[in-house]
């Protein structure tokens, strides 16, 4: 959430911001809306001393034994003014909220402007993309003709948009998931949580999903599974105060997410690209105001460090104004190549949401030498898809015999299997 605050003093800015990140809706509302607030509350502030001055007057009058009737008669006039005014201002208040709610973080100034992915910009290509002597196939075709990945039985168990992963081909991705949380809590210096899958609607208000979330399962009693854990780890320090000493704070978890895909009728309805159900390596950091810029950095680094140890040819863009999400004031995406699509693909996003969840969910820190508290800045990311990097490995590491060779890094979480085979 924006601070109404800073809106108020920097309307163009503000603007110019909103302009960037082509909402469609006035933004200008909220300040013609601010005014008519404060203006509210000045009168209201009037209205105020008017009363206590005359109930003041009304204390020495009864001391004399002067008839107060009539002083009285204002006081009950100004009270339903007063009374009227109070509830004009929390409908302004509510309408400010709302449109708050909605409105998109600011993008840093190295963020490129644009509408969509088009205008994302390339930072950096890692790695080498492999050669073939033979056509490379999809990950499903793979994963069918090795009798190890079975989406018909899958639909009937649960409908479109699921997948059954047998044997090594199941080791496999446990393998993947289990390496990057060593890595991550091993050598990067993340602390390791395990998550509740179910979360109130106040979490997903927090981290940002709430009010305008059309991608997500909710249970008859009002519970929502998560769609991904930055939403369970952002809110540890929801409504809490924190120390400077204690920051950053580094969490990860390893957890299954959960989406409805919404809106992405018929897009990746072959294979594993978009699940109702997928794993994912989730990296949070809690910093303070100077230093999440620096931490953003190294979170991205974090994430692909997990591509670098598996040997996959990835690269990184820098998401555009329109394209990234509204809590995000700068997004890095990392996207690896997929040999059987012939292209690069999303496999983790790392933001930065400066103070714009924690606004929503009041976390606070108290600096050192200061009175008061600040909020504190807010990062997440994929440290990385399981799902994907499983398609990844598959596609990377296909044989022309349809086998699949196992990346050196995984060998020893795989039980020392080498080369996944058919049933």
């Amino acid at each position: 959430m924006l601070d109404i605050r800073w809106i108020r003093e920097n309307p163009e800015l503000f603007l110019t911001g909103m302009k960037n990140r082509f909402v469609k809706i006035d933004a200008r509302e909220v300040l013609d809306l601010d005014t008519q607030y404060r203006a509210l509350q000045t009168e209201l502030q009037s209205l105020q001393k008017e009363r206590n001055e005359i109930s003041f007057k009304i204390g020495e009058a009864k001391k004399t034994g002067q008839e107060v009737k009539e002083l009285c008669d204002i006081v009950s006039k100004i009270k339903s003014n007063i009374s009227k005014i109070e509830e004009e201002a929390r409908v302004l208040g509510d309408k400010i909220k709302n449109i708050l709610d909605i409105l998109p973080n600011i993008p840093a100034q190295n963020v490129p402007i644009g509408p969509d992915d088009t205008t994302n910009r390339e930072e950096r290509r890692v790695g080498k993309i492999p050669t073939f002597t033979f056509k490379p196939l999809p990950h499903e075709e793979l994963g069918i003709k090795l009798g190890l990945m079975d989406f018909e039985q899958a639909a009937v168990i649960s409908g479109s948009r699921f997948v059954l992963l047998k044997g090594s081909l199941a080791r496999l991705e446990r393998a993947i998931g289990q390496f990057m949380i060593d890595l991550h809590t091993r050598e990067h210096g993340y602390t390791e949580v395990e998550v509740p899958l179910l979360v109130r609607p106040e979490s997903l208000y927090g981290t940002g999903q709430l009010p305008k979330f059309d991608n997500g399962f909710i249970t008859d009693q009002g519970l929502w599974l998560i769609p991904t854990a930055e939403v369970p780890l952002t809110n540890m320090v929801s409504g809490k105060i924190l120390e400077e000493e204690e920051l950053p704070i580094r969490i990860t978890a390893l957890t299954a997410c959960f989406r409805s895909e919404a809106g992405a009728a018929g897009q990746d309805t072959k294979g594993m690209i978009r699940q109702h159900q997928f794993y994912k390596d989730e990296l949070v950091s809690i910093t303070d105001e100077d230093s999440s810029e620096a931490e953003h950095a190294r979170m991205t680094s974090c994430a692909e460090e997990v591509l670098k140890r598996l040997g996959l040819a990835y690269r990184v863009v820098t998401l555009s104004s329109g394209d990234m999400s509204i809590t995000s004031r700068c997004t890095y995406d990392i996207e690896v190549w997929l040999p059987g699509q012939n292209k690069y693909r999303e496999i983790s996003s790392c933001s930065n949401c400066w103070d714009y969840q924690a606004r929503r969910m009041n976390a606070r820190y108290k600096k050192k030498g200061e009175k008061g508290t600040r909020f504190v800045h807010t990062l997440n990311g994929s440290g990385v898809a399981v799902g994907r990097a499983l398609i990844a490995v598959m596609e990377n590491y296909q044989q022309e015999d349809g086998s699949i060779r196992v990346p050196e890094v995984l060998r020893s979480y795989m039980g020392g299997i080498e080369v996944i085979k058919g049933v």
